[in-house]
């Protein structure tokens, strides 16, 4: 089974448990923190994920971080399912599966917007009204600057691109030119 029908299937299990309790968003954030405590200690993830050390260790390891991280009852089982069936490396995966789904569910769209230069707050709360007048969804923007755009935006939204970089437009205007 590839690792996107597995992400998926996970995730999807979880935001139905988090449906039922309604603690989807506790869950995300949850997840979110195991996967900062991952990021942070890359060798707790190799233990975690390596077959050559006993389960029992990598299990009691995960019950401590579990502790520490002070997580919910179903995620300690759901992490402890992912360490018993070998799919704990599949986590971030999983975790990205798991936010869109809970976002479908909530009715939000996440939102990359790529700028020349950095957006004040009146111009990000102007991009997130008018991608949510297009979606017609509460959108959530993660804003970036790039200065290769030399001007103007460029929108990634639900796999779409809304492209209206100066860069862009230069280069059409080159492409036109050289056609005749």
């Amino acid at each position: 089974m590839s690792v996107n029908a597995i992400s998926k299937r996970y995730a999807r299990a979880l935001v139905e448990i988090g449906t039922e309790q309604k603690k989807v968003e506790q869950f995300a954030d949850e997840l979110d923190g195991i996967l900062a405590a991952f990021s942070e200690e890359k060798n707790l993830r190799l233990v975690l994920t390596s077959p050559t050390f006993p389960f029992e260790k990598r299990s009691a390891i995960l019950t401590e971080v579990a502790k520490k991280l002070k997580l919910s009852a179903p995620i300690r089982n759901f992490l402890g399912l992912l360490l018993e069936k070998g799919r704990l490396q599949v986590l971030p995966q999983i975790v990205a599966e798991y936010r869109r789904f809970a976002d479908e569910l909530s009715g939000i769209l996440r939102a990359q917007v790529a700028a020349a230069s950095a957006l004040d707050e009146e111009q990000i709360k102007v991009i997130r009204a008018g991608l949510e007048k297009q979606t017609g969804k509460k959108v959530i923007l993660d804003t970036k600057v790039n200065p290769e755009l030399i001007g103007g935006l460029k929108a990634e939204i639900g796999g779409r691109v809304f492209d209206g970089s100066l860069s862009t437009q230069l280069k059409r205007i080159e492409d036109t030119l050289t056609k005749g």
